[in-house]
């Protein structure tokens, strides 16, 4: 298994996180982590997900590390070779104290 981390800074844009990946498999992890603890109710397959190009989910499994607060989306199903996916993280992953994310993300990626 492959690992992506997404360690981007308090108010960057997801337009400006950019990926340039090879992979020798189509089943990597994406790895985010957070600045706060997160409220684990808050950490699901509806608040995260993966999409196809077109928006049809894939199935993925939603781990988080309350240490390290770390979320880690795996893919259930590899990647298609050559496709092209969004990694989305809503609006509706919460802080234990209850604060939401101040947008939502979307990082588009290619396999």
């Amino acid at each position: 298994m492959e690992f992506i981390n997404i360690d981007a800074p308090e108010g960057v844009d997801s337009k400006n996180v950019k990926q340039n990946l090879k992979f020798k498999t189509g089943k990597f992890v994406w790895r985010i982590k957070f600045s706060a603890p997160l409220d684990p109710a808050t950490v699901n397959n509806t608040n995260l997900y993966v999409t196809t190009r077109d928006g049809e989910r894939l199935k993925t499994a939603i781990h988080y590390n309350s240490d390290t607060h770390e979320i880690e989306i795996e893919p259930l199903e590899a990647y298609v070779k050559d496709g092209s996916y969004d990694l989305n993280v809503t609006k509706n992953v919460k802080s234990v104290g209850g604060q939401a994310l101040k947008a939502a993300v979307k990082v588009p990626f290619t396999v």
